[in-house]
């Protein structure tokens, strides 16, 4: 005899190409802020080496806030590209390539001021990564189409 009261909840099963994607944005946020601790320590060789000639950087909290908030915000792309609707994956694609082309301009640009191996180390680690997050997306989202997205 078999009970009517049984009923098997079945969770849904994420897409593996949905976690690829995910990963890739997590690669890149993981470069970012690779890049942003190599920039840190060369500042602070740099001012050491000095022996504290150049001016310190100094950060009132509402900056400290910012810089978090910006470098905080990967992590915004790589939740969106788990939830896998069509809408996420536009906006994941989307925020995820403003904050490559910000995060490497603003490297490069700190590069030209601070030394090569800073603007190298920003393409390295936040623009590579990057270029591949932003072509499995587009590809992502460009085989399956709006009507085959798990909603």
């Amino acid at each position: 005899m078999t009970s009517s009261l049984t009923t098997e909840v079945k969770a849904p099963i994420m897409n593996s190409q949905q976690n690829k994607i995910a990963l890739f944005w997590l690669t890149t946020a993981v470069g970012a802020v690779l890049f942003v601790t190599l920039q840190s320590f060369s500042y602070v060789n740099d001012y050491v080496v000095a022996h504290g000639a150049m001016p310190a950087i100094t950060f009132d909290a509402s900056a400290l806030w910012m810089i978090s908030a910006f470098y905080g915000a990967w992590i915004v792309t790589v939740l969106l590209a788990l939830i896998g609707t069509a809408g996420a994956q536009w906006a994941a694609l989307i925020l995820g390539s403003l904050m490559v082309i910000l995060n490497t301009l603003a490297g490069v640009f700190d590069g030209i001021r601070d030394g090569g191996h800073i603007a190298f180390s920003a393409v390295f680690f936040i623009a590579l990564p990057g270029a591949c997050a932003i072509v499995a997306s587009w590809r992502h989202i460009k085989n399956k189409g709006a009507r085959d997205v798990d909603e």
